[in-house]
Parts: structure tokens; sequence; C-alpha cells
């Protein structure tokens, strides 16, 4: 089932995502978050900030884990989603190191992260998971054809994820890596509640193809319409096509 928040401008967007995220963190004694890289939640991330700074909301008593993760990058990488989340979200915040949880890039066994990812997260139950959404409709980085009751996986990045990435790795898709660790969409609709934030035209078919299209795994965000707690925090642009 879909809340739908259709909002007039990015700032908006962020805004709304953030009084869910809000709720979600001061409701509980011990919050757990699915967290988002990209663009998309980027203005949430800074009114998370900027309110704990300003009214002292904490997240001391937070656990979080991360969607995904490229393989083959280090922890240092400037482009890691490791690097991303401390920059664009921990530094700021009193999560303690040690509660945040993101699968290793660079793992030796890379398969074995998988496992290990997926078994860190038994016994909890994530109370609000952030979503981006791709132009193709993938979630995480569950690719178009990712069976919906996967677990945490190594995934193969199309030739138009690894395009719309470019411009992060100076615009070269050879910079781009080929490969992810991924939450599963099965890991993800363990989620008690989900939260998808998409804005700008190029979104719009995909959100379409997630709210009214067919349940298929051609637009793995479909699979969220079996799911019973759904809000869409969306600009006029990606929401043109409802």
């Amino acid at each position: 089932m879909f809340n739908i928040i259709i909002a007039d401008n990015y700032d908006e967007v962020s805004r709304e995502a953030f009084k869910i995220m809000k709720e979600t963190v001061t409701k509980k004694d011990h919050p757990v978050l699915g967290l988002a890289t990209g663009s998309s939640p980027i203005g949430l991330y800074k009114k998370m900030i900027a309110d704990h700074t300003s009214e002292g909301t904490s997240y001391k008593n937070v656990l979080t884990w991360n969607l995904d993760e490229y393989v083959g990058l280090p922890r240092s990488h400037d482009q890691s989603y490791y690097t991303f989340m401390h920059d664009n979200l921990f530094f700021g915040l009193d999560v303690p190191e040690e509660n945040i949880h993101i699968p290793v890039g660079d793992a030796e066994d890379e398969e074995a992260e998988c496992v290990k990812y997926e078994e860190s997260m038994e016994g909890h139950t994530v109370d609000l998971q952030v979503l981006g959404i791709g132009a193709d409709g993938h979630i995480g980085f569950n690719e178009p054809g990712t069976p919906f009751d996967s677990p945490t996986h190594l995934m193969d990045l199309t030739e138009q994820t690894r395009k719309d990435n470019a411009r992060f790795f100076e615009g070269n898709i050879d910079n781009v890596p080929t490969k992810s660790i991924t939450m599963g969409l099965g890991t993800i609709m363990k989620a008690s509640r989900i939260i998808v934030i998409a804005t700008g035209e190029n979104k719009a078919a995909a959100v379409y193809g997630m709210i009214k299209g067919p349940i298929s795994t051609d637009c793995p965000a479909s699979v969220l319409q079996n799911h019973n707690d759904v809000t869409v925090v969306l600009d006029k642009a990606a929401a043109a096509k409802l």
C-alpha cells in the first residue's frame, strides 16, 4: 500500500522525508534504520544533521544497515559508499561507529561477505528503510531480473546503471565498478516501513512502474506493491506519469 506525497521541490521532498525519519527515531528506544546512498537522500541527511545540531535529537541508540556497496572499492576510496555515508551523514550525528553496518566492498571472499551481511541483520527488524529508485526501476542495486525473494547478494551492474553513476567517477564509465554487494529484494521487504524518495523527470517512468505497473522483476521496485507501508515522496516531475 502506497502513501504518495507530491512536493513542490527537492527541499520540500526532503522535509517530508525528514518528518517520517524523526518520528521513527524519536518513538523507539533503539531504532533500526536502513539507509541509502545517491543524490536522492542527501537532503534528508542534511536535515537530520541540522535537527541533531539544533534540537539535540540523538542517534546514539540507532542501528543502521546500508543497502549496498561497490565491489572492489576499499572503504578509503572517495566513491565508496562507506565514505559517502560518513561524509554526508555520520560525521554530523552521534551514532556510534560500531552501530553502523555497511558491506565490505573489498572483502577477500565476496560471496562470504554477502552471507555475513545478511546474517548480521538476524534478530533485527528495520523500522524505516530509505530507498531511492533507479531509472530502470532498481532499488538498492537490485537490477531488473532480480528475484523478489533474494537475500543480500552479488549483483552485476547494468551498463545503464554504470552510465548513470559515471558522473561520480570523473565521467568515465570505465572507472565505475562492474559489481556490487546489495541487500536483496527479500531483505528490503522485511522492513516495517519503507520510504522511497524520487525527483526529476528521468525517474517518472520508473515511479509509474513501481506504483501502477505490473508486479514484475522487469521493474524491481514494483515488488513494493506487496508491502503494507510504503511512503513515496516525489517532486512534480517524478510524479508526472501517475
